[in-house]
C-alpha cells in the first residue's frame, strides 16, 4: 500500500510499497520520517506514476471541500471555446495568452464551471481582486460564498480570490485546498518568491492567464515547468474587427527644442563617455545591473546613471509633445481619451493645463475608482495617468489612447493598447449612445497615437517595445 498526504507543501509518501517510486527523479528519501517526499506541484505525476506501476494506493494528497456543480451563464465566443478545449487537452495546465479586453475571466469562469471543484484565483493587485471577488459573486453567487485573501481580509471558502502576496503568505497552508488554481497575470509568477505558490500547491489543474507571456529575465521557463506551457495564444490583430475593434497605431515624432536638444546631448554625452571609459558595453539587462552595482563605489559610475536619467527625462518630457498632445485633444473632442506618461510630475502639469483628471501611485482608491467611474458615465471624456493603468485596473471604455512617454517593454505597450481594444458588441462598436462619433469612432475603430522624440534613445525605445 502507498499513501500520499500533503505535508507543508509536500507529498509524503508512506507504506511498504513506497520505494518502489524511489527511482523517480522528483521523489527522494527523507531519513528522519522514514518516509519519501516528492514537491507538492509534482502531485499529479506522482498520481500517475501509482496507477501505472499498479500500485494500492491511499491518496489523501487533496483536502478539499465538498462543492455542487457550479453554473455559468456566459456563452464563450468561438476562441474562448477553443482556449478552454487546448487547456483540457494539456491534461488542464497551461497558459493562455490573450490580448486585453478578450474576456480572459470569462474563460477562466469557464474553467471553474468545467471543473465543478475548489478553485483558488490569485491576482496581482487589489483593484484586480475586487474585480474578481464581485464576478464570482456574480456569476457564483446562488449560495456561493466568495472567498478573499487580500486587503485586510483573510477568509477561505471553496472559490477564494487572493493576492500573489497573502497567496505566498499561506502557499504551504493552503496547499491541499484546492483542485484548480488560476494565476491571473501569471508573468507575476516569475518573481523569486511568488514561485512558491506554484511549487507548495498539490491543485491537479493549473490555469495561467495574461497578454504578455514572455519575461526578459526568462522567468516564463520557470512558469512553464510549474504551470505548463502556453497552450493556446492571440493576438489583438487576430482579434481585432470580429471580437475586438480594429485599430490603427500613429507614431508622431517631434523635435527637442534646441534647450532641450543642448541638454539632452550634454547629458547623454557623460553617460556614453563613462562606457567608453569603463569598457562596458549594456547589451543585457545583467549588463545594466553591473553598472548600478558599481555605482554604489565608484562616483563616474553614479554621476553617469544620474546623467542618463537625466537625458531620459529631457526627451520623455520634451515640450512639443505636450503642443502635440494639444492637438490631439483638440482632434478628438467627442472622443474617450487616456493619455499615458511615464513621470507623475508630468501627470499634474497636463491635468492642470488641459483640465483632465489625474490618476498616478499617489490617487487613493476612493478617488482613482470615482474618476474612472465618471469617466465610464461620461461625465469626463478624458483621464491622464502615469503606468497605474497599465494592469490590473479596470478601466472604463475608451477608443483613443496617448502614450506621450514609457519604457521599452513590449508588456506595458500591449496593455496600454489594449485600453483602447475594447470587446465588440453584436452588431456595433463599444460607443455608448450619448457620443457624438467622429470620423474614426464611427468606423468603430481604436487608435493609439505614440507620441516619440527624434533623434533620440526613444526611437530605440520604440522600436523595442513594438
Amino acid at each position: 500500500m502507498v499513501t500520499l498526504r500533503y505535508d507543508e507543501g509536500t507529498i509524503r509518501i508512506e507504506g511498504e510499497a513506497a520505494a518502489e517510486l524511489e527511482g523517480l527523479s522528483f521523489v527522494e528519501a527523507d531519513p528522519r520520517s522514514k518516509t519519501y517526499r516528492a514537491p507538492a506541484h509534482r502531485y499529479s505525476s506522482l498520481l500517475e506514476a501509482c496507477i501505472d506501476r499498479g500500485l494500492p494506493l491511499e491518496d489523501r494528497g487533496l483536502d478539499t471541500a465538498a462543492v455542487g456543480g457550479f453554473t455559468t451563464d456566459y456563452d464563450l465566443r468561438g476562441y474562448q471555446t477553443e482556449a478552454l478545449d487546448a487547456w483540457r487537452e494539456n491534461g488542464e495546465c497551461g497558459v493562455v495568452e490573450l490580448p486585453t479586453g478578450s474576456g480572459k475571466t470569462v474563460l477562466a469562469i469557464g474553467a471553474i464551471a468545467a471543473l465543478a471543484t475548489p478553485t483558488l484565483v490569485v491576482v496581482p493587485t487589489i483593484d484586480l481582486l475586487e474585480q474578481w471577488q464581485g464576478e464570482l459573486e456574480t456569476e457564483f453567487g446562488d449560495g456561493t460564498a466568495i472567498g478573499r485573501l487580500g486587503g485586510g481580509t483573510q477568509r477561505v471558502e471553496p472559490i477564494t480570490v487572493a493576492t500573489y502576496d497573502s497567496a505566498y503568505l499561506r502557499a504551504d497552508e493552503l496547499g491541499d485546498r484546492f483542485g484548480l488554481v488560476v494565476f491571473d497575470e501569471i508573468h507575476h509568477l516569475g518573481g523569486e518568491g511568488y514561485r512558491d505558490i506554484a511549487r507548495l500547491t498539490a491543485a491537479p489543474a493549473r490555469l495561467g492567464l495574461t497578454a504578455t507571456f514572455e519575461r526578459p529575465d526568462g522567468a516564463h521557463e520557470v512558469i512553464e515547468e510549474l504551470v505548463g506551457p502556453v497552450v493556446y495564444r492571440l493576438s489583438a490583430d487576430e482579434l481585432a474587427g470580429e471580437h475586438l475593434a480594429d485599430y490603427d497605431i500613429k507614431r508622431i515624432e517631434v523635435e527637442l527644442t534646441p534647450e532641450e536638444r543642448e541638454r539632452y546631448e550634454r547629458f547623454q554625452g557623460t553617460f556614453t563617455d563613462y562606457l567608453a571609459r569603463s569598457g562596458l558595453q549594456l547589451r543585457s539587462g545583467s549588463d545594466y545591473q553591473k553598472l548600478v552595482k558599481r555605482s554604489g563605489s565608484d562616483p563616474e559610475a553614479r554621476e553617469a546613471l544620474l546623467a542618463k536619467q537625466r537625458a531620459r527625462e529631457v526627451m520623455m518630457n520634451a515640450d512639443r509633445k505636450i503642443d502635440t498632445l494639444a492637438e490631439i485633444l483638440g482632434r478628438h473632442r467627442t472622443d474617450r481619451v487616456i493619455v499615458f506618461t511615464a513621470y507623475t510630475d508630468l501627470v499634474y502639469e497636463l491635468a492642470g493645463r488641459f483640465l483632465i483628471p489625474p490618476i498616478t501611485n499617489e490617487t487613493g482608491a476612493d478617488e482613482r475608482r470615482e474618476i474612472l467611474d465618471r469617466f465610464r458615465r461620461g461625465e469626463y471624456s478624458r483621464i491622464v495617468a502615469a503606468n497605474v493603468l497599465d494592469e490590473g485596473v479596470d478601466v472604463p471604455d475608451a477608443n483613443v489612447a496617448v502614450v506621450l512617454s514609457g519604457s521599452g517593454s513590449e508588456r506595458e505597450f500591449t496593455q496600454r493598447l489594449g485600453r483602447v481594444l475594447r470587446p465588440k458588441r453584436d452588431g456595433g462598436d463599444e460607443r455608448t449612445e450619448t457620443d457624438e462619433p467622429t470620423e474614426q469612432s464611427r468606423v468603430g475603430r481604436a487608435l493609439l497615437y505614440e507620441v516619440v522624440t527624434s533623434e533620440t534613445a526613444e526611437e530605440r525605445i520604440s522600436s523595442r517595445r513594438r
